[in-house]
């Protein structure tokens, strides 16, 4: 172990000093809760639980709310696989898979187990991913900081195109939706020249747009009214949970996934174009591969919940990877953390570890904290988790929105940001109309302006020649990669027609052959 596993070993000792105070203590069971309360509910993700709940944090410090925020991050995951398996209603993509089985077992009377073995393969991805996290992090942000401007623009141009490529169906939607966020980006007045820019002449939008104003807007505003716009849909029937108990040959079939979920899960939450949906896909089809009981997938196998859970809460905690140590958001839910440490003027990015170490080896600490909490919380709590879904919906999504305008009000207690709230509000429910993807609008926002200052900078110091771009080893390396990423589509497509034409070819030959002989 070298010096510096030393120091982060300390600094994580202290962390750990800082989050077992009462009052800490009191923040991280607080934040456990409302994040696993949001997150039960149908239709809220993790994302949208943090950006509903980020405006309670701004009464507090810095460490507790990060440490409420570590509660909410882990119990936002923890609730959607609740609704997943007892509603079959995944409060975010990532939870799909785990509804497949989930919801299976839950009509076969076992939804307890399910629920069991959601919770506990959340807790053991959740634990090693944040141990990975403690690992990783500090020495990413090490290297990180020898980087120059052409780099560090190198690698946020990488993350807006893989955020862009590889996520939704379709990568024209995403570019609009990333083009929308960078616009929204660039009101504001100009720091290099002072000039206002979009801002339409009203002096409060000088200092930009509060990204949580935009966060809280998009995810709960814009959900909410897509939901009142599809309120005549039937209520899914409520089953009944029973005790959180697991047998024998449940514990027995599920402790493999459940490593192999965190294998998978916790790599690709750190890339930047991961995400949590192809770690628990795989994890699916990894299990559905190697089980023994191949003939209950489909039909409520437990392996099949176990392991893309614990990829899910895995790849929860690799975002927090390129978070921390490169200021990078790769999913909604990061998006939104990122909003925070803004709104408390605090820079994210590779200095981060150097400038705010006890607040970050605190939030590191707490998840530790938050996740033991969950668990403690969520077997025991599971016939209560059931009955919060039986809220009818008119009132739920009232109370969101009761929710969404107090905590944009308390941001700046300006009337300007209730009518920003419903313009974005609006804008949130015609991209969910027309199927544009939420994601690339919050990092466009997110990434945008430091972009362009990473731009600027890069010019400035190379006397404004574009060759200035390309003249570090780390930018010419993402930049290559950037152009395999965009061009991989095509390359698969071409491939997949000449197999195509071969195989006609082939079959030509064949009948050809046929009708000689014949």
């Amino acid at each position: 172990m070298g010096f510096s596993d030393m120091e982060n070993l300390d600094w994580l000792i202290q962390g750990f000093e800082n989050a077992v105070t009462p009052m800490n203590l009191l923040y991280a069971v607080i934040g456990v809760l409302l994040g696993t309360a949001v997150g039960v509910l149908p239709g809220i993700g993790p994302a949208m639980t943090v950006a509903l709940l980020l405006p309670v944090t701004y009464n507090v410090s810095p460490s507790a709310a990060f440490i409420m925020f570590a509660g909410i991050f882990y119990g936002g995951m923890y609730g959607g696989s609740t609704t997943s398996i007892l509603l079959n209603t995944p409060g975010e993509s990532s939870s799909v898979i785990t509804a497949i089985e989930g919801n299976k077992m839950a009509k076969a009377g076992r939804a307890a187990q399910a629920l069991a073995t959601a919770a506990i393969g959340s807790f053991v991805a959740g634990t090693i991913g944040t141990a990975l996290l403690a690992a990783f992090a500090p020495p990413i942000s090490r290297f990180a900081v020898t980087l120059g401007a052409p780099s560090y623009l190198a690698i946020m141009l990488f993350a807006l195109v893989a955020v862009t490529a590889v996520l939704g169906s379709s990568k024209l939607r995403g570019a609009i939706s990333l083009f929308l966020g960078l616009a929204i980006g660039v009101v504001g007045i100009d720091f290099l020249t002072g000039q206002p820019r979009a801002t339409f002449g009203i002096p409060l939008l000088s200092d930009g747009i509060d990204i949580v104003i935009i966060a809280v807007a998009i995810f709960a505003v814009g959900e909410a009214l897509w939901v009142a716009a599809h309120l005549r849909r039937r209520p899914a029937d409520i089953i009944p949970v029973g005790r959180p108990w697991m047998g024998k040959s449940d514990w027995q079939r599920s402790w493999k996934p459940w490593l192999r979920g965190t294998a998978y899960g916790f790599p690709f939450g750190a890339l930047p174009a991961g995400g949590a949906e192809l770690p628990t896909f795989l994890s699916y089809i990894t299990e559905k591969r190697l089980s023994k009981h191949k003939e209950e997938f489909g039909k409520g196998a437990i392996e099949g919940v176990a392991g893309p859970e614990a990829a899910n809460n895995a790849s929860a905690a690799g975002t927090l990877v390129p978070m921390l140590s490169l200021g990078l958001p790769t999913n909604a839910t990061a998006a939104v953390m990122l909003t925070a440490f803004v709104s408390y003027g605090i820079q994210p990015g590779p200095t981060l570890f150097e400038k705010e170490p006890l607040l970050i080896w605190t939030l590191i600490a707490s998840l530790f904290i938050g996740n033991l909490l969950l668990l403690l919380l969520n077997l025991p709590l599971a016939p209560l988790w059931a009955k919060l879904l039986r809220t009818p919906r008119p009132y739920l999504y009232a109370g969101i929105l009761f929710f969404a305008t107090l905590g944009a009000l308390a941001v700046n207690v300006q009337p300007l940001d209730l009518a920003l709230l419903l313009i974005f509000g609006l804008l949130g429910l015609m991209m969910r109309r027309f199927g544009l993807p939420v994601l690339p609008l919050i990092i466009g926002v997110i990434l945008g302006p430091r972009i362009e200052r990473q731009l600027r900078q890069s010019l400035q110091l190379g006397g404004g020649d574009w060759a200035s771009l390309f003249t570090e080893p780390v930018a010419i390396v993402v930049y290559a990669l950037m152009v395999i990423l965009l061009l991989m589509p095509l390359i698969l497509k071409l491939m997949h027609r000449s197999e195509e034409t071969l195989l006609i070819v082939e079959d030509d030959k064949d009948q050809r052959e046929k009708a000689a002989q014949s």
